[in-house]
């Protein structure tokens, strides 16, 4: 009868399955990231001050918006509501846009894609100075 202990062999742990995991894991994780970079829309908020400015200064611009889509550049009525005949508009009124500021005032019922087309238009000709108000009441002249 042998009463002396065997050799206990060491535990061993085998580390090829874990970093197969990990590397299957690391690899998902890279194939469904999205590595694309947002576009990002400035907004500066109104701020409240004692001495009140005139909406329309010279060399400003100001485009209604009304509920049906309809576009008023400076008051008068455009033929139509395609962006070209917008772009046409504002080229005519302000040739140069270096300083000139833009007021989008738009109807409470005003789809929102007319006043992103009003938007997409300006900020292609160059417009950096936009504000953006909304009337709740409809307009008369639609």
């Amino acid at each position: 009868m042998n009463l002396r202990p065997g050799k206990q062999t060491e535990p061993e742990i085998n580390l090829t399955s874990l970093i197969d995991v990990v590397l299957l894991l690391l690899v998902f994780f890279m194939v469904s990231t999205s590595f694309v970079r947002e576009s990002e829309l400035t907004i500066r908020l109104p701020e409240v001050s004692d001495s009140a400015r005139e909406v329309i200064e010279t060399g400003d611009l100001a485009i209604a918006v009304t509920a049906k889509g309809a576009y008023y550049v400076n008051g008068r009525a455009l033929v139509d509501n395609r962006p070209m005949t917008l772009r046409a508009a504002i080229v005519k009124l302000v040739p140069t846009v270096d300083d000139a500021r833009l007021t989008i005032t738009a109807d409470g019922n005003a789809s929102h894609q007319s006043v992103v087309t009003v938007m997409d238009v300006a900020g292609k000709l160059g417009f950096v100075d936009i504000s953006i108000s909304t009337i709740i009441a409809t307009d008369d002249r639609e």
